[in-house]
C-alpha cells in the first residue's frame, strides 16, 4: 500500500524567486521522508487551489501547510480540504519550531548583533489571536538565542506594523535595527519587511535546508493522525 501522499500548500506567489524557494523546499522535505509522492497546492495567487488536490488524490494525503502560523487560509481553505475527505489529513504549521528559531538566531548573528542593537521578529500578519500567540512564542525563542532586545512587526494584518516596531526600537535609543525576516520566501510580504527601513533584514527563512526537515516532520505528525 503506498504511503499517503505528502500534499504541500502554501500561499502563492507572483515572485519567481518565492515559487522557486517553495517548490525546492516541497521537493527537498519529499526527498527527506523516502519513497512518498509529492503534491504541491496553493490556497491564494497560484494553481491548483488546495481543494482541487485534494479532490483528486487516488488514496490517502497528509497536506502539510508551508505556513510559519495559524489563521485564515489553515483554519478555512485548508481545513475545508481536509474535512472533505476521511482518509486526509492536516498538519500543522511549520512554527512555532525550535529550528526555526535557530534559523533566525543564526541569521541575526550573521548580521553582526552589536551592543545598542535591537531586534524585530518581522512576520506577515494575520487578524487571527492564535497566530499573534505563535509569533509571540517565536519571538521568545529567537531572544533566548540572541544578545539583543526581541520585539515583533507585522508586514500585513496586525499591529504594530514593522515600521512602527522600527520607529518605537529606535525611539528607545537602538543604535541598530536588525529585522529578523519570518516569512517563509521572497514575495509581497518579504518585499514590505525589506523596504520597512531596518538597518539591516535578514533574508526568509525558506532557503535554510534545515526547513525541509520540519516539513517531513510535520508530514509524520499528519500520519499519527490518519492512525
Amino acid at each position: 500500500m503506498p504511503a499517503p501522499v505528502l500534499v504541500c500548500c502554501s500561499h502563492g506567489t507572483d515572485s519567481p524567486d518565492g515559487r522557486r524557494v517553495i517548490s525546492r523546499l516541497a521537493r527537498d522535505a519529499a526527498a527527506l521522508l523516502g519513497d512518498v509522492s509529492l503534491r504541491e497546492t496553493y490556497v491564494d495567487v497560484q494553481q491548483p487551489q488546495v481543494d482541487e488536490v485534494v479532490a483528486g488524490l487516488e488514496g490517502a494525503g497528509v497536506i502539510v501547510p508551508l505556513l510559519l502560523s495559524p489563521g485564515f487560509h489553515t483554519q478555512v481553505d485548508i481545513g475545508r480540504a481536509a474535512s472533505s475527505r476521511e482518509d486526509v489529513v492536516a498538519a500543522g504549521t511549520l512554527g512555532p519550531h525550535p529550528a526555526l528559531a535557530d534559523v533566525l538566531g543564526d541569521r541575526v548573528r550573521e548580521a553582526g548583533v552589536r551592543p545598542g542593537d535591537r531586534v524585530v521578529l518581522a512576520a506577515a500578519g494575520s487578524s487571527r489571536p492564535e497566530s499573534a500567540q505563535r509569533v509571540r512564542e517565536m519571538r521568545d525563542a529567537l531572544a533566548d538565542r540572541v544578545t539583543a532586545p526581541v520585539t515583533v512587526g507585522y508586514a500585513y494584518g496586525a499591529t504594530p506594523k514593522v515600521a512602527e516596531a522600527l520607529a518605537e526600537a529606535r525611539a528607545d535609543g537602538a543604535e541598530r535595527v536588525i529585522v529578523a525576516s519570518y516569512v517563509l520566501a521572497p514575495g509581497h510580504f518579504a518585499d514590505l519587511i525589506a523596504a520597512s527601513g531596518a538597518d539591516v533584514a535578514t533574508e526568509p527563512v525558506g532557503t535554510d535546508p534545515r526547513v525541509a526537515a520540519i516539513v517531513a516532520e510535520r508530514y509524520r505528525e499528519g500520519l499519527t493522525l490518519l492512525g
